[in-house]
């Protein structure tokens, strides 16, 4: 799977889960700082959304301070659904009833060990095809 990683920071975090993707075997682009760029949350992402968007990746890992404000910007790109999660329950809810395609996680908060988790719950998780009619409605709002 091609995974594009995004965040305005490199930290402990950003490089534990840039480093659990390649274990799991994906395909891993860095956006921002952890690929050696500085950017600001809001660009991030917006382009870690955009990449999305464009098919160019499966999924996208997202990170700014507390997730807030990367996936407000992430989720202002039509046809992303980007889902600020801070447990593996509402990961897999996200990809479940949501057809969420960009994970954000707060630096602040999360845990190399609560984002492992959440990157197992995220991955684990299929779409539930009864949702398809609220998905579309999300499509044609954008």
């Amino acid at each position: 799977m091609r995974v594009v990683l995004g965040s305005d920071e490199e930290t402990a975090l950003t490089d534990a889960v840039r480093d659990d993707l390649e274990q799991r075997g994906h395909e891993v682009v860095l956006v921002g700082p952890p690929g050696g760029e500085p950017i600001e949350w809001a660009e991030v992402g917006q382009r870690v959304g955009e990449l999305v968007a464009k098919g160019d990746f499966d999924t996208g890992v997202l990170f700014c301070w507390t997730g807030t404000g990367a996936s407000i910007a992430a989720n202002k790109v039509p046809g992303v659904r980007a889902a600020l999660c801070t447990d593996a329950a509402t990961a897999a809810g996200a990809r479940k009833w949501n057809d969420a395609n960009v994970l954000v996680m707060g630096l602040r908060l999360t845990t190399p060990e609560v984002a492992r988790e959440l990157l197992d719950a995220w991955f684990a998780t299929e779409s539930d095809p009864g949702e398809a009619d609220n998905i579309a409605r999300l499509e044609s709002r954008q």
